[in-house]
């Protein structure tokens, strides 16, 4: 089965957040997906890390090593469905992006970010739900 991953899912696993565990089982035995935005949306996430302080470059390089190890599938999304998405759903476009990518591949994505798993619902797209 394959399943979509965002940025949330993924900055939880290489920065070992409380989720990582159940995150790592839920994934376990599935091919992981996702839209090829991802890579900038990781960048977009240290640097909002570096802003707050929250991490230095030594730990973001690290936990980059990390996210190299993951093996995800990556897909040029459709930008014209991304508009729509976005129209649509009043969303912004990465999280179309995402949402995009579950429609194209007719897979369910797993999020830890409330507001696009709703959209996702909104969408038609099935979610993995996350509960610790």
């Amino acid at each position: 089965m394959n399943i979509v991953v965002d940025t949330s899912v993924i900055i939880a696993v290489i920065t070992n957040e409380a989720h990582k565990e159940k995150l790592v089982q839920i994934a376990k035995g599935t091919e992981l997906i996702a839209a090829s935005s991802l890579h900038w949306e990781i960048g977009n996430a240290f640097s909002a890390m570096f802003k707050r302080n929250r991490i230095n470059l030594e730990q973001a390089m690290s936990a980059l090593s990390a996210y190299r190890q993951i093996p995800i599938r990556y897909f040029d999304i459709s930008l014209a469905l991304a508009l729509e998405l976005s129209h649509e759903l009043n969303i912004y476009a990465y999280d179309a992006y995402v949402i995009g990518c579950a429609i194209e591949r007719h897979s369910p994505i797993i999020s830890l970010d409330n507001s696009l798993l709703e959209a996702s619902r909104k969408a038609g797209v099935k979610v993995v739900e996350v509960t610790l």
